[in-house]
């Protein structure tokens, strides 16, 4: 359409204007939960042909599909009531603020008359004061725009989606319930898309930053690259890669950007995760005398309780917008991938510590042959997830044991692969499968979710299969909360059995497809996954997998013993 085509009277309003511009950002599925204040803003909304309703059984789990959408699409939405709407998604929105993920989060607020006014309104805490929302937003959103009146609404809500695509964090916008139907001026002709400038680097300092990390690099004897999770915000992979290439350093990623870097590339060697590294990985990067972190996030998780084996004076850290050289001199407006280019340039190939690598690995060894209609074991699963993977498939794997399970899978080019590390939010993989699933139809989705986390969020199952979803969901039912119990046990980690293959048979009711099956064997396993495969391919297959309740990965204990040690370190002296 043209910049100056007229809209028609009575589609000028805001909620055309609010819809017309989430279409123009890439979303095309919006997440929601109606409730009366929105209701009048989800009619507009809808009414764009280009932009579909996914409605989700709560808002908690709307946010989550948003973060999904987000992490493929590159930008995603979700509409909730006001306030009580507003808090129950709010924990989703943080998580995504923590993954560095553009969520447009609109709310449809009070009357724009009731603003003021001293009212008491329903869905608040009771109070005449509307802000308590708008309040606990401004931690976990970039942006917070509130749409009281016709005016200036054209301008808050593109400010808030220009941020939010510019800071690639979450926004907040409410919108008074009784404003997106009324025309105004303002929206009488088709707003320009969205440009917004990119981001450049300072020249020279990134000229200094590149001469100093290739100075620092150059002269080391093996030095290594080690990804991590800002490399999606900074767009940096293909530049990751390219460095790959020219230098040929032995390459790795932190645990949480797994799926970020490419693992056929023949100098991968694995995840760095220290004590509960891929086989020999640990070796390979600690040992090393100097290692390059692209986008590195060092919390508790990712340092298996502060323990990793590296050293600042080592390093070169670069960040989305700035490079540390060996815990000295520091760079600033410098972008990440304007940095990696230019180092690729001028680094020296050096293969020394991926011939160490070649060098010193041994091969995994298979898990141990089942007996005929013997338990099934996790690893033993995991075996056949891997061969399920291929270029139009992606992983979703729930916080708890999966984690360190799906880290050993073994990626092709072009599979997908999310979890959320940094918040950890248990319960997240549901909605984040809805999401992930709704953005990418070409991909199947298979999700690894724990019985204690899919306690959380089942709901939402039933939105998968109203949308026609094909995803593949392992159910894995060890009968609690493993991953608490390897930090600190106790009898709160003890939770009901649900029949999980019941639950999802009474959610499909014989509407939709789906498909569903418990095992306890690796024959049943086998009968599964090709079930899921051939006949039901087309079908949301629950695939519920029983395992004892202490099969744990080895990762896992080794893991949770040392986060437990940093949870007790007792205090400072004083």
């Amino acid at each position: 359409m043209a910049e100056s085509a007229e809209v028609a009277p009575s589609d000028a309003n805001l909620g055309r204007h609010l819809a017309q511009r989430l279409v123009q950002i890439g979303v095309e599925d919006i997440f929601t939960v109606p409730g009366d204040f929105n209701l009048t803003l989800l009619d507009h909304l809808i009414a764009e042909p280009k932009l579909k309703n996914i409605g989700c059984c709560n808002e908690l789990n709307a946010g989550y599909a948003a973060d999904g959408y987000a992490r493929q699409r590159g930008v995603g939405a979700c509409v909730v009531t006001f306030t009580v709407g507003g808090l129950s998604v709010i924990n989703a929105i943080a998580g995504a603020y923590s993954e560095n993920l553009p969520v447009v989060c609109i709310v449809g607020g009070p009357n724009s008359n009731d603003f003021g006014t001293n009212r008491i309104l329903h869905h608040t805490i009771g109070i005449p004061d509307f802000g308590q929302e708008l309040h606990c937003f401004r931690s976990v959103t970039c942006y917070q725009a509130v749409v009281a009146n016709l005016e200036d609404a054209h301008e808050q809500v593109d400010r808030a989606i220009a941020t939010c695509l510019k800071e690639s964090k979450p926004v907040y916008i409410s919108i008074s319930c009784n404003l997106p139907g009324i025309p105004h001026s303002t929206f009488t002709r088709i707003p320009i898309p969205f440009a917004i400038s990119p981001r450049c680097s300072n020249k020279a300092g990134l000229e200094a930053a590149v001469d100093a990390a290739a100075a620092f690099l150059n002269k080391s004897v093996k030095p290594v690259m080690v990804g991590g999770p800002k490399l999606r915000v900074s767009q940096a992979q293909e530049a990751f890669m390219e460095l790959a290439d020219a230098s040929g350093y032995a390459v790795s990623v932190m645990p949480s950007a797994k799926g970020h870097v490419g693992e056929q590339h023949p100098h991968f060697i694995g995840t760095y995760w220290g004590a509960v590294s891929t086989a020999f990985c640990a070796e390979i990067v600690e040992s090393a005398d100097a290692y390059l972190f692209v986008g590195p996030i060092f919390n508790d998780y990712s340092s298996v309780g502060y323990s990793l084996l590296v050293k600042k004076e080592k390093a070169v850290i670069v960040q989305p917008d700035r490079v540390v050289v060996a815990n000295g001199p520091a760079f600033g407006c410098v972008l990440m991938k304007d940095f990696l280019r230019e180092l690729a340039t001028k680094i020296k190939k050096n293969e020394t510590a991926y011939e160490n690598y070649h060098r010193i690995f041994v091969s995994e060894g298979q898990p141990l042959k089942a007996e005929p209609q013997e338990a099934l074991r996790v690893n033993v699963l995991f075996q056949h997830i891997q061969k399920m993977l291929t270029s139009n498939t992606a992983v979703i794997a729930e916080t708890g044991d999966s984690w360190f399970n799906c880290q050993k899978l073994k990626l092709p080019d072009g599979c997908g692969y999310e979890f959320q590390m940094q918040y950890g939010s248990i319960g997240w993989s549901v909605g984040a499968t809805l999401g992930y699933a709704q953005s990418v139809p070409g991909k199947r989705v298979i999700s690894c979710i724990g019985d204690g986390s899919f306690q959380v969020t089942c709901q939402d199952i039933s939105t998968m299969i109203r949308n026609d979803q094909k995803s593949i969901i392992f159910l894995i039912n060890n009968g609690g909360y493993t991953i608490e119990v390897e930090i600190h046990d106790g009898p709160y980690n003890v939770i009901k059995n649900w029949n999980y293959t019941a639950l999802v048979d009474a959610i499909h009711n014989g509407e939709g497809n789906c498909w569903t099956m418990r095992v306890k064997t690796e024959e049943e396993l086998i009968q599964a996954i090709d079930t899921s495969l051939g006949d039901k391919k087309d079908c949301l297959c629950f695939i519920e997998v029983i395992v004892h309740k202490d099969d744990t990965s080895k990762e896992l204990l080794e893991w949770g013993s040392r986060v437990a040690s940093a949870n007790s370190r007792p205090p400072n002296p004083q």
